[in-house]
């Protein structure tokens, strides 16, 4: 048996991981112990590696260093939601044991998976044992210190860790041992690692067996801006330049082409790529002078006239589907700060742009965006100093993600739902401390409290009672507090003991796409009954998934 792994196999193994993944991620996301509509763990998962497995088809690279390397930054800039980011971080962490390695026996795999481990722990600020934290420290340590030199044996014996590790995360979370349920990150995990030993020992490549066409849809890389009917140049050109042999290449001269010929020029590079976007005329110059630095990879050119012509049509949006995006606006910087924010709903994202939000990236409870989505609405912000409000907790470390891979400085504001965000835009006053600006921003964020209402996407049991799929829910900054079978009811007692428990004096209602007027109406009329020296405003905000966001003041 060879004992060592080159970065051929390793790009196969990684590849059959993913398409592992990719075909149960149903039943990942199946074991959500709760019953509000999620982020979708097996979802998000997939997705993140999927877009790392796609990169992965078109590098030719035998190193290990390399293809370890290219594949950790593929997975982060597809990085969705928090355990994408830390799937993410467990591959970047891995890159590191392998850096300078052309292949890898299990010695080197037991130092590599150690890295993966610390890598994905330093990310977050307060550790959860019983999550995919605990899976991959598991299996870190039940390799640790090895003499076995096979790579596969080691790799066995870490999936062997790796799962058992799984089977007793119930005992160290009270609320999977409840739900009867595993952890959904680390059980995307284990098929991960179940993936790539398959091919390993088999050298087969677990097929993807999802129907095509499906998986990243373009709607999750949408970005609501302004378009301009005076298109000066009507191409917009997108790549990733790979750097051949670690060798430098002039991306400076590259950057100086391309604003001779074309606007919103971005040039950033790092160790193995440069990203690259302008727009111009001449795309077929722009390829030719870039094909000089390397070969490319992940083409994109897009005719922005014809894309601006039809991104007024209004196309009805789908339910959980993004709002048709208008052509992107991409600028060198101009002002001193910018702003991106994270919502679902033309209402909640023209509000948002009203205030200042540059650009709006569509996205949320049920749609996270990935890094690469947040990062280039980041680039395309007209600032040198851009603050990122992503809404929604499980799409705050994937915004984090941008702060190391932006050509500008990025400021992320932990937002955890849209009016936060609205009240930290509403808050704003110019400063020269940026930190500053930030802290003023999350004090007034911090003084929102939201109601949420959305139906039960599946039984289970809350407080002591069955709750059956298809039920209303009313949630409190985050937290299950009642079930009903009336929208209106369950959004005015969620609303109403918000504002009593923080004698609150602004109520602003906000009503999705399921919601007609009529039942936002009854909603405001009876909250202003109930509290006639409050404000009470309505809006119609278009979000999917909530029936209802209230925000108290």
């Amino acid at each position: 048996m060879k004992k060592t792994v080159n970065g051929t196999e390793f790009k196969f193994a990684v590849i059959s991981g993913a398409n592992n993944i990719i075909n149960r991620k149903k039943e990942v996301d199946a074991l959500n112990v709760f019953p509000v509509p999620d982020g979708d763990t097996g979802t998000n998962m997939s997705m993140t590696i999927g877009s790392a497995a796609r990169e992965l088809e078109h590098i030719f690279d035998h190193s290990l260093d390399a293809v370890s390397s290219k594949t950790a930054a593929a997975l982060l800039r597809g990085a969705r939601g928090n355990s994408g980011v830390i799937l993410s971080l467990i591959f970047r962490g891995m890159s590191k044991g392998f850096k300078g390695e052309s292949e890898a026996d299990g010695k080197a795999l037991a130092k590599a998976l150690s890295y993966g481990s610390e890598s994905a722990y330093k990310a977050v600020m307060k550790p959860t044992e019983g999550t995919i934290l605990t899976v991959i420290r598991r299996a870190a340590e039940a390799v640790k210190g090895t003499e076995e030199e096979s790579f596969i044996k080691v790799l066995k014996a870490a999936y062997n860790g790796a799962a058992q590790a799984l089977s007793e995360t119930p005992e160290l979370l009270p609320v999977l041992k409840k739900s009867g349920v595993v952890d959904a990150g680390g059980q995307g995990l284990v098929y991960v690692l179940e993936g790539m030993l398959a091919y390993l020992e088999s050298g087969e490549i677990i097929p993807n067996n999802e129907a095509s066409g499906e998986g990243e849809s373009d709607t999750h890389k949408s970005i609501v801006a302004a378009a301009s009917d005076d298109i000066e140049f009507g191409y917009c050109s997108e790549f990733l330049i790979n750097k051949e042999n670690g060798t430098s290449a002039d991306a400076k001269g590259l950057k100086a082409y391309l604003e001779s010929i074309g606007d919103c020029v971005v040039v950033v590079e790092d160790e193995d790529i440069i990203k690259v976007h302008v727009h111009s005329n001449e795309p077929g110059n722009v390829i030719q002078a870039a094909l000089k630095c390397g070969p490319l990879t992940n083409i994109k050119i897009d005719n922005m006239r014809f894309q601006h012509r039809n991104a007024d049509v209004g196309i009805e949006n789908k339910k959980n589907k993004a709002p048709k995006p208008k052509a992107e606006k991409s600028a060198e910087p101009e002002k001193e700060y910018g702003f991106v924010a994270v919502a679902a709903g033309d209402g909640f994202a023209e509000l948002l742009s009203e205030l200042g939000a540059d650009s709006v990236v569509s996205g949320g409870q049920t749609m996270n965006p990935s890094t690469e989505d947040i990062l280039r609405a980041v680039n395309a912000t007209p600032a040198k100093k851009v603050f990122v409000l992503p809404n929604n907790k499980n799409i705050i470390m994937a915004a984090e993600q941008t702060v190391n891979l932006s050509d500008r400085q990025v400021y992320v504001l932990p937002t955890v739902t849209v009016p936060q965000g609205i009240a930290a835009l509403l808050s704003f006053t110019k400063a020269d401390d940026p930190e500053l600006v930030m802290t003023e921003m999350m004090k007034a964020a911090n003084r929102v409290h939201t109601a949420q209402v959305t139906f039960a996407a599946k039984d289970s049991e809350l407080f002591e009672q069955v709750v059956k799929k298809g039920q209303i829910l009313g949630m409190e900054d985050g937290k299950i507090t009642l079930v009903e079978n009336d929208i209106v009811s369950a959004a005015y007692r969620t609303a109403r003991h918000l504002v009593k428990k923080h004698n609150g004096s602004l109520i602003t209602v906000y009503y999705g796409e399921d919601v007609d007027e009529g039942m936002a109406e009854q909603l405001e009329k009876r909250l202003s009954e109930r509290f006639p020296s409050a404000e009470v405003v309505c809006v119609n905000a278009g979000q999917p998934v909530y029936y209802f966001i209230v925000s108290v003041e």
